[in-house]
């Protein structure tokens, strides 16, 4: 039975920059013009059969053969990512934003790749991706209630197949967690009392339950939050718009700068204050003190947004 491997940033690029031919994972494009309908449809639908397909990366300049197409990608990096999930969202009616902007070397050649990672469940297309071509008769890159997924170099509907591996892959995923659980239980020390309960349950602690402090230390007791939107209501989009409306007009972030600090600062696992994720495959939420932490650090340094997409770029 085959399985959708989930694919790292690192994998992504090491396969764009080495592949000779396009394949499940890797998608050539010669150009992009932002601005085409046409263009946009077509990506999108790779996009969305990537996401379903555990990941992959488009990458831009190159022909279909691999020859540089001489398209100069270096705008696509400053392309607010925020502007491709509305696109996808148009579609899908899903706010899917696990992808960002990678620059890369080939050949001696500089390069803009796409990189797109795992939507966990599949993104269904809610409304037809239809436009003109160059003849001026319409063309349908795809149609409303199709679920596309990469078969080959192609971005097609999906089978059965296709959904098997889909679950396949989240029942992986379940298991390493499972496995993960199991590993912490046996490794506790002599002694420790194992309590198992539902993730919703609550220790009887009485009306006004325990005060807790949320940290990064490892050795710090388990909690879960009763109301998690309670302290992390924001998703992305909310922190975007919450620190440019306090910036003024000092500078403007979008959600590539959020990309970019997720990265270089580990947020997920070391700012557990400022990030919380509910379920693995969802989106983020974040806190109010995520919000002040960025206000503040642009505050104490103009250059804080750009500096971090320079270290996330190269790091």
């Amino acid at each position: 039975m085959r399985m959708i491997a989930k694919l790292s940033r690192d994998v992504l690029l090491e396969k764009a920059a080495s592949s000779q031919r396009e394949s499940k994972y890797v998608d050539f494009k010669e150009r992009l013009d932002v601005e085409s309908i046409a263009e946009w449809c077509e990506i999108t639908k790779d996009i969305v059969a990537m996401a379903n397909s555990g990941g992959g990366i488009i990458v831009f300049g190159l022909k279909n053969d691999g020859a540089h197409s001489g398209f100069d990608g270096a705008p696509l990096l400053a392309y607010d990512t925020a502007k491709v999930t509305d696109k996808v969202a148009r579609y899908t009616n899903k706010q899917f934003a696990e992808f960002e902007w990678l620059e890369l070397e080939r050949q001696g050649h500089r390069l803009v790749g796409l990189a797109v990672y795992s939507a966990g469940l599949p993104l269904v297309f809610t409304k037809a991706g239809t436009y003109r071509a160059d003849n001026g008769k319409e063309k349908i890159a795809f149609n409303q209630g199709t679920i596309y997924f990469r078969h080959g170099a192609k971005s097609e509907p999906g089978d059965s197949d296709d959904l098997a591996e889909v679950i396949n892959r989240e029942v992986d995923r379940l298991r390493k967690e499972w496995l993960s659980n199991i590993k912490k239980v046996t490794q506790a020390p002599a002694g420790s009392v194992v309590e198992v309960t539902s993730p919703s349950a609550r220790p009887p602690v009485g009306a006004q339950g325990v005060p807790v402090r949320i940290v990064a230390d490892e050795n710090a007791p388990g909690v879960r939050p009763e109301r998690a939107d309670d302290v992390w209501p924001h998703r992305a989009k909310d922190v975007i718009s919450l620190v440019n409306v306090r910036l003024a007009g000092a500078t403007k972030i979008n959600s590539y700068d959020i990309q970019c600090i997720r990265k270089v600062f580990e947020i997920e696992t070391k700012r557990p204050e400022f990030c919380y994720r509910p379920f693995a495959l969802t989106s983020p939420q974040y806190s109010g003190a995520f919000v002040d932490w960025l206000v503040a650090e642009h505050e104490s340094d103009n250059a804080f947004f750009s500096l971090v997409r320079q270290q996330a770029q190269t790091g």
